[in-house]
Formats: C-alpha cells, sequence, structure tokens
C-alpha cells in the first residue's frame, strides 16, 4: 500500500527531525505541512528526509492537514497516515494501524490513547472522555478516542469528504462526516509521550470550538 505521513507542524524544531526520521526509517513517504512556524521545522525536516510544504502563515492545524490531504489525493497515495510533530506520538505505532487495516478493512483507524491514559493532564483525560462519548454517538460507532491525531484513512475518505474545519476540530469533523458517508472506524492503542512542553491546545478555547462545531454538526443532516 502506497502511504503518505502528514504531520503538521508549528514551531517543532525541538522534534521533528525525530518524528519524521522514524518514519522514513519504516519506509514510509513523509509530508510536513509547516504552519506558518518561526524557527527551523521546515529545516530540519527537509534534512530529515521529508517533502515540505508551507502554509505562509500560522492558519491552524486544520489547514495544514488539509493542505497535505490534497496533496495525497493528487499524487496518487492510498492512504494516509496523520501524526503530530511534537514528539508525542510513537512512529514505532504505524504498524499497528496497518496491521488493523489488513485485518478489518476499516477505512478510518483511530488511535486510542484511552487504554492507557496514565500520564494523560486531568482536565484532557476529562474532556476527552466527554467528547468521545458525544462523537461516537453522532457518528452512530463506538470511537474512544475522538480527538487523538494519529490515524490512518484511505484516500477514498478523503475524496468523498469536504472537511471545513480551520484548527484542532477538524478531527471531529472528519470522524463525522465519514461515518455520515458510510465509512467503518476502528481504533488500535497507541502510545503517548507527554513531554514538559506548554501544550498548543488551549481547554476553554477549544471546548467552546468543539461545542459550536457540535451544534452545526446537529443541524445538517
Amino acid at each position: 500500500m502506497n502511504i503518505l505521513a502528514v504531520i503538521p507542524a508549528h514551531n517543532e524544531a525541538s522534534a521533528i527531525a525525530v518524528v519524521s526520521g522514524g518514519v522514513k526509517a519504516l519506509g514510509h513517504e513523509v509530508l510536513v505541512v509547516d504552519d506558518g512556524s518561526t524557527d527551523a521545522t521546515a529545516d530540519l525536516a527537509g534534512q530529515a528526509g521529508a517533502v515540505v510544504l508551507s502554509t505562509g502563515q500560522k492558519s491552524g492545524k486544520g489547514n495544514a492537514l488539509r493542505l497535505g490531504f490534497d496533496y495525497a489525493v493528487k499524487n496518487g497515495y492510498e492512504a494516509v497516515i496523520a501524526l503530530d510533530g511534537d514528539g508525542q506520538h510513537d512512529p514505532g505505532d504505524i504498524k499497528l494501524f496497518l496491521e488493523s487495516h489488513a485485518r478489518t478493512g476499516a477505512s478510518i483507524i483511530n488511535g486510542n490513547r484511552m487504554a492507557d491514559p496514565r500520564g494523560m493532564p486531568f482536565i484532557r483525560l476529562a474532556t476527552n472522555t466527554v467528547m468521545s462519548w458525544i462523537i461516537s454517538l453522532i457518528c452512530r460507532q463506538h470511537i474512544p478516542d475522538t480527538q487523538c491525531g494519529f490515524r490512518f484513512m484511505t484516500t477514498d475518505v478523503l475524496r468523498n469528504i469536504q472537511l471545513e474545519c480551520r484548527d484542532f476540530e477538524i478531527e471531529t469533523e472528519l470522524l463525522v462526516k465519514a461515518s455520515r458517508k458510510g465509512f467503518k472506524i476502528t481504533s488500535v492503542p497507541v502510545t503517548t509521550i507527554y513531554r514538559n512542553e506548554t501544550s498548543k491546545i488551549k481547554p476553554a478555547r477549544d471546548t467552546m470550538r468543539f461545542i459550536r462545531f457540535i451544534i452545526r454538526t446537529l443541524g445538517q443532516k
């Protein structure tokens, strides 16, 4: 299977070379979408063997992912692995997604951090539990960790849905829209490496975005 790893990144110079290099070592192509970084993220990603695209200025994770997904579709890849550029996701877990796809045929395979949430900040654990329950109801599929950005999807999914969200809520949008198109979603447990750095996720702000997204979603067929 022809797979592209898509890594959105904003000021991830401390980790992007390790993440990109780790994926390349597994034999997969890597696309880093540099979302307006002001550090050496783009240069270090390129040195690690990644193709680098730039948004030009910071535009949000959703915009960066859409740019990467469009690249994958236009260049004939069969599937995408999306993972973060901050080192929280272990490239070694990619094999779990591929094994699950071969076994189940699922079009989307989501990473599941809730299988072992040790180390996850309490507020994130609580909000993730509630959000995942709500989204699972909307999707009519059990998805234990809807907020995990580490996931596999076939490009058939990407050709059949139109993503619009600009930031972190794109991960929820993708699951909802794919479910409504009839795509099967399953999950695999993944390792999460929590580092002593400030998270780009802001619980209050992102919870409000989530609520607005849910309201819009419930108003759509």
